[in-house]
């Protein structure tokens, strides 16, 4: 069916894509068709498909290479990394509410499609409905049908290979392996960081990293076994999101390199970064406070702290540094008694010498005359007795002995001696009355 108010090519159909099953952009795509009943090829040459977001950013998705036709009814193209079947693919992603979507042909527009709810422009999309935008081409309206199926033949393409113009892969050996986005004082912190892997350097002209409907171009050589950040110049991540936010590393012929998925509740200065594998092959990813874009990764897990407190590594909270007070000096001459705290004299034993005849008494420390005996101040006479106060000891000591044995055998024996006495008392009485 062919349409007089449309272009040899035109606009059919476009789905932003929804998240199906946690995975984003499930069903993207847009689809061109002719607009004519012959079976002749169309040169592509010179088409552009371009894009505007609700902000007003306006960017090329795809232009034809040069030798491009379309020998079929249309073509299907499809975001890239999307597992539908496609002719081609592009890199940035549509939005629920934006426009316009143009078809461009050698600087001129030949059609176009917008989804605002505004002017003339079509309902958004909504995140609850998937739908897709479809082109009645009779009435030339454009309407939201649900359970569209695109129109796909694998023969409705084209293109003249041209081997030169064709980029090889080279930085599908490439992975990330940080990124910071929330940070301290100004988003130019932000970076992102990539790993070479390999024994070999990697030249990175034309790899992109792609985040949201954002891309930032690759270019310069990362070198074996190096990390390189890169720094958003003209976009940025966000901050902290409140969802999961997917960063996309795409090669030269625009497959996916690698995803880095980073989530809500980012810490403050801290980066996400990459420590090796777990025992399931899948990687580690732990928030970090050593940030090293362009380095190997060093994990730590609390923050620093500022001046005047230190880490309580327990409870990995900072506290403030006490401080001892100042050692206090003693005057000289004088020492600190560690258990007062006060200064103490010295005290400087001096020696103690002895006159002639005169020795010190050790117990003491003081000096005592020396007595000497040389028998002429007490003579013995020969057949005196002399009794030593030694003699006298020994005898009180034996005589308290007997007495302490005495009353010991009375103690023991108390019993039997009171009955004994008692018998003798007894008789004695007796004897008496006789």
């Amino acid at each position: 069916m062919t349409n007089p108010a449309l272009p040899i090519i035109y606009i059919k159909a476009v789905n932003p894509g929804y998240t199906v099953d946690g995975k984003t952009n499930v069903g993207e795509m847009i689809e061109l068709a002719r607009n004519d009943d012959s079976d002749a090829p169309i040169s592509l040459a010179g088409l552009t498909i371009g894009y505007t977001n609700s902000s007003g950013n306006s960017v090329d998705l795809l232009e034809f290479p040069e030798n491009s036709w379309l020998t079929g009814e249309g073509l299907l193209l499809h975001y890239s990394g999307n597992e539908m079947p496609a002719h081609l693919s592009y890199l940035k992603t549509l939005a629920f509410k934006a426009g316009p979507l143009t078809l461009t042909l050698n600087g001129e527009v030949i059609d176009s499609v917008c989804w605002t709810g505004k002017d003339e422009c079509a309902e958004a999309f909504s995140s609850v409905r998937p739908t897709a935008l479809v082109r009645n081409v009779e009435a030339n309206v454009f309407s939201h049908l649900e359970n569209y199926e695109p129109n796909f033949h694998t023969d409705d393409y084209y293109e003249v290979p041209v081997l030169d113009e064709t980029p090889p892969r080279q930085c599908e050996r490439l992975e990330f392996s940080e990124i910071l986005s929330y940070y301290e004082s100004s988003s130019s912190e932000q970076f992102i960081e990539i790993f070479n892997p390999t024994t070999e350097q990697i030249l990175l002209d034309g790899c992109q990293i792609k985040y949201k409907n954002n891309l930032l171009k690759l270019e310069g050589i990362i070198g074996a076994e190096k990390y390189q950040a890169i720094y958003p110049s003209d976009w940025h991540f966000t901050k902290n999101p409140t969802t999961e936010n997917q960063v996309e590393l795409i090669d030269t012929d625009g497959s996916l390199v690698d995803t880095l998925i980073y989530q809500n509740n980012q810490k403050k200065s801290a980066s996400l970064a990459k420590f090796g594998v777990d025992e399931n092959g899948e990687a580690v990813w732990r928030p970090t406070y050593s940030q090293t874009p362009g380095d190997e990764n060093v994990y730590t897990e609390f923050p620093p702290c500022p001046d005047g407190k230190i880490l309580n590594e327990n409870t990995g909270n900072c506290v403030k540094i006490t401080t001892l007070p100042a050692t206090k000096t003693c005057p000289e001459g004088s020492y600190l008694n560690p258990e007062t705290g006060r200064c103490k004299k010295y005290v400087t034993k001096v020696e103690t010498t002895c006159a002639e005849g005169y020795y010190k008494n050790p117990l003491t420390g003081r000096c005592k005359k020396i007595v000497t005996n040389d028998g002429a101040s007490f003579p013995v006479e020969q057949g005196e007795e002399i009794q030593t106060t030694t003699t006298f000891t020994a005898l009180y000591a034996l005589i308290a002995v007997i007495l302490i044995g005495v009353a010991y055998v009375i103690f023991q024996f108390r019993r039997r001696l009171k009955r004994l006495f008692g018998k003798v008392f007894q008789s004695f009485r007796r004897k008496r009355r006789l």
